[in-house]
């Protein structure tokens, strides 16, 4: 499917939703009014779409199974933090869901700044076996910003962990550049999500691999307070910048030791203090903290077109449970 029909195919679906649920967030506003006027005046040629495929994706959509018990769902404008609206919905464990809802959107939109009083947030969670929130799907409505974040939890067929997409089929978060870990579940902590904390997290099963994204001297092996740091690394890149790789299972360089972009450091671990398997992966010039983010650089992926039909129907689910309209920005 081309990337035009793709994208009327994203208006199809997110219409048909629109007028058959009868829900869209911000009914008094004036924008809004304007925006559904825009979709009933759009104009569809026959040859500019799949029919067959339009008709089996809406139809897929509107009749998608209930979830399980398992899962609980939450719609709540904002009221001050959005800590603050969690508890006020009588969350379980609000301080922790609201951390894992910003991660999600944090690339997008400044989640201490950004919130103003009314914007909606809905999400669909359940606590997991490791006692945290698990998110299945999120929206939030930004006045600031004039538009709908949406984040679905779904695996790519090419993918060994789901990861978490927007309505057009973009994966909310970004990933580094000649990452330390081609492999993760999730992204638990950046310096930008307002934690305080040093490094960035990639939260990975044990034994998996990390790299050195570039070329250096391993300049310490296991250094500090095994108590915190737990088995570590740290390697000297040729522009005096200094990788630390904390928390692992194993490793798999010697101090002093060089070694080539791409060589494997060692293997995730849950050493020291840590509360679940993952990679602290933690860059330094002299004492100042760099962000990870800004001295790699990042990718955005998005879902190819044979992908994007599989990724629509199977969250349907999740759109029906939330009994709200779509309103993306495709």
């Amino acid at each position: 499917m081309s990337d035009n029909k793709q994208y009327i195919l994203y208006g199809i679906l997110a219409g048909s939703l629109l007028f058959n649920i009868g829900h869209i967030f911000f009914s008094d506003s004036a924008d809004s009014a304007d925006e559904i006027a825009e979709l009933e005046k759009e104009e569809v040629m026959p040859e500019d779409i799949d029919e067959g495929v339009a008709q089996a994706e809406v139809q897929d959509l509107e009749h998608q199974e209930a979830l399980s018990s398992e899962w609980t769902v939450v719609k709540a404008p904002i009221t001050q933090s959005l800590t603050h609206t969690f508890v006020n919905a009588n969350i379980e464990k609000a301080d922790a869901l609201s951390m894992v809802f910003s991660r999600l959107f944090v690339w997008d939109i400044d989640m201490g700044r950004d919130l103003m009083k009314g914007d909606q947030v809905e999400v669909i969670y359940r606590i997991g076996d490791d006692g945290h929130p698990d998110i299945g799907a999120a929206r939030l409505v930004s006045k600031k910003h004039g538009k709908t974040y949406t984040a679905f939890k779904w695996k790519a067929p090419e993918d060994e962990f789901s990861s978490y997409w927007s309505f057009d089929g973009t994966e909310t978060n970004h990933r580094l550049k000649n990452s330390p870990i081609a492999d993760f579940e999730q992204i638990t902590s950046l310096l930008k999500d307002g934690r305080g904390h040093k490094g960035m997290d990639f939260k990975a099963p044990v034994g998996t691999s990390t790299t050195t994204p570039k070329s250096g001297k391993v300049t310490r092996v296991n250094f500090g307070n095994f108590r915190y740091n737990g088995n570590c690394v740290e390697i000297e890149f040729s522009d005096g910048v200094l990788a630390k790789y904390l928390h692992m299972e194993k490793i798999l360089v010697k101090e002093g030791e060089y070694v080539k972009a791409g060589t494997a450091v060692g293997l995730v671990g849950n050493t020291g203090r840590s509360y679940a398997p993952h990679l602290h992966y933690q860059l330094n010039k002299g004492e100042r903290v760099l962000d990870p983010v800004d001295y790699h650089g990042t990718i955005r992926r998005k879902l190819s077109n044979s992908t994007t039909p599989d990724f629509l129907r199977d969250i349907g689910v999740y759109i029906n449970a939330l009994d709200a309209s779509i309103v993306a920005d495709l």
